[in-house]
């Protein structure tokens, strides 16, 4: 039985959506399909008008580069420090060091970490380590991002500081796509893209309140 039955949506440049749903929805499964982490069984997913499901190996990278993504469990590297976490994916894609240097401290600053370069993620408090993995997804300036549950271990006060590094990237124009059990509240628009039992259940906008 397919994980994902008869969702049909569209994600528009800019947006900012929340997927709802218990555990087990699907919500995890629905992230991978539009980031090109997992492709479909059937089906089409259309990003920039090319239909993901026929690009080949050497072609997946170059789209993956696109997103920048937040796991549930960070995925950081305990053997080493914050600012070389968040210089791998720049690393891998072997650009200058100095130009690595700069943009890594940038994305430190971004998420308030700047004074901790040198500390080890172990160190870090839950919350530490959840900026220190939204710094790494951001320092290659993708256009989406991709946040799998990323406040669902946090305290409220964490929580907030979390979900607001996230506006603020929307405010500035890139696309966010935030899985939770429910869409925190807010007054900045966004769409909410509900999951039960893989079905998409409710599909609702919240206007801007002013």
């Amino acid at each position: 039985m397919d994980v994902l039955q008869d969702i049909n949506l569209e994600i528009d440049a800019g947006d900012l959506i929340f997927v709802t749903g218990s555990s087990g929805a699907g919500k995890s499964t629905l992230l991978k399909l539009i980031s090109a982490v997992e492709r479909p069984s059937s089906g089409t997913i259309v990003f920039e008008n090319q239909n993901i499901n026929f690009l080949n190996k050497n072609e997946m990278p170059y789209l993956r580069r696109k997103f920048g993504m937040i796991f549930q469990d960070h995925k950081l590297l305990y053997d080493r420090d914050c600012f070389d976490n968040v210089a791998l994916p720049l690393q891998i894609n072997e650009l200058d060091p100095s130009d690595i240097s700069r943009r890594v401290r940038a994305a430190l600053n971004k998420v308030g970490l700047l004074n901790k370069e040198k500390l080890m993620p172990i160190t870090l408090s839950g919350g530490e380590q959840q900026r220190l993995a939204i710094a790494r997804a951001i320092v290659s300036r993708p256009s989406i991002l991709i946040a799998d549950e990323p406040i669902a271990n946090l305290d409220k006060n964490y929580a907030n500081e979390i979900m607001n590094i996230f506006y603020s990237f929307h405010q500035v124009g890139v696309t966010v796509i935030i899985s939770s059990h429910e869409a925190p509240s807010t007054t900045i628009k966004h769409k909410e893209f509900n999951i039960n039992q893989g079905k998409l259940n409710l599909e609702k906008n919240v206007p801007l309140l002013t």
